[in-house]
Order: C-alpha cells, then sequence, then structure tokens
C-alpha cells in the first residue's frame, strides 16, 4: 500500500505533466497485450509523446480545476492517457491508425490546445495534415506566385527563340 506521501508526489507529477502538455488524449486499451502496450508506447515515443496508464481517481483528482477534468469526470474502467509532444495531429494520427488495427483499443475523449474534444472531434483532427504538411502547403502558396511572375517575365524572351528556331529549320534565315 502507497504511503501518503508517495500519493501526493503522484499527484503532483500528474498535474505537471497536465501543465506541460496542453494536449491529452484519454484512451481505453482492456484486452491489449503487453507486447501490443509497448509496440504503442514506442510510437507514441516517436512522435514526441508520452503514454500513461493511470488509476482514474488520481487523473481526476489532477485534473480539478482544469480543462481536462470534465473529459476526465466520465471515464470507467482502465485508462491511459497520451501526452503530445509538439504536434497534437501527429499523435491524434497515431492513435487512430493503432486504434484501426487493435479493436481492443480506443480512445474515448481528449483535450486539444486547452480545449475538450469528442471522439468525432478527435477524429476529424487525425485526418487533418500535420505539421509538416502544413508548412508544405504554406510554402507551396508563397511559392506559386513567384512562380507565375517569372513564367510571364520570360515569356517574351522564350516566345521570340521559338520563331527564331522555327525561322532556322525553315530555312527562312540565310547564313
Amino acid at each position: 500500500m502507497k504511503t501518503k506521501a508517495v500519493k501526493e508526489r503522484e499527484l503532483g507529477a500528474l498535474r505537471g505533466e497536465f501543465e506541460k502538455s496542453p494536449t491529452v488524449v484519454i484512451c481505453k486499451f482492456e484486452g491489449l497485450n503487453v507486447a501490443d502496450t509497448e509496440a504503442l508506447r514506442n510510437e507514441i515515443r516517436g512522435k514526441g509523446g508520452r503514454y500513461r496508464v493511470v488509476p482514474n481517481r488520481l487523473a481526476r483528482l489532477a485534473a480539478k480545476d482544469t480543462a481536462f477534468e470534465a473529459p476526465l469526470a466520465e471515464q470507467r474502467g482502465m485508462t491511459a492517457l497520451a501526452f503530445a509532444g509538439e504536434d497534437p495531429i501527429d499523435l491524434l494520427k497515431a492513435l487512430a491508425d493503432y486504434a484501426k488495427s487493435h479493436e481492443v483499443f480506443s480512445f474515448t475523449a481528449g483535450v486539444v490546445e486547452g480545449r475538450a474534444l469528442d471522439i468525432d472531434a478527435l477524429n476529424a483532427l487525425s485526418k487533418l495534415p500535420g505539421r509538416e504538411g502544413v508548412y508544405a502547403q504554406l510554402l507551396y502558396l508563397l511559392n506559386a506566385p513567384a512562380q507565375r511572375l517569372m513564367s510571364v517575365i520570360n515569356a517574351p524572351a522564350r516566345d521570340l527563340s521559338i520563331v527564331v528556331d522555327q525561322g532556322v529549320q525553315e530555312g527562312k534565315f540565310a547564313a
């Protein structure tokens, strides 16, 4: 049995994790074996996140007076928390892919950037492009006008060279 000091230390540590990570996904994993759980942990670590199994009572106490309180209030059974790293979308994509391949695993609710979301909103977010995808789209949008401008600027010279080349091929210019 844990002493009161140990319990308070665990509570403080979990509160600290809630403060550090504005994105937390609440997961259900009953029936998942140890190897599968370790594979999930490794995948989440690869995305810069953390995965932690916590007692519901401890989670509710640590989440008191935070955005995490409401989603954790309804949890029953075995609960795990997935804390996002830099990019919450990467974590959601990893969890959604894992849930598709392991039917005993699911995520039920979460808090993304301080906003409590249900399962439908989390699934919708998991379908968005990640940080790198958004950066690539932004760079394309920034680069496209410059490419069009260069094409317009180069058009007269390109057209002139085509006309001269056709004239040379048809023998209209004497050498």
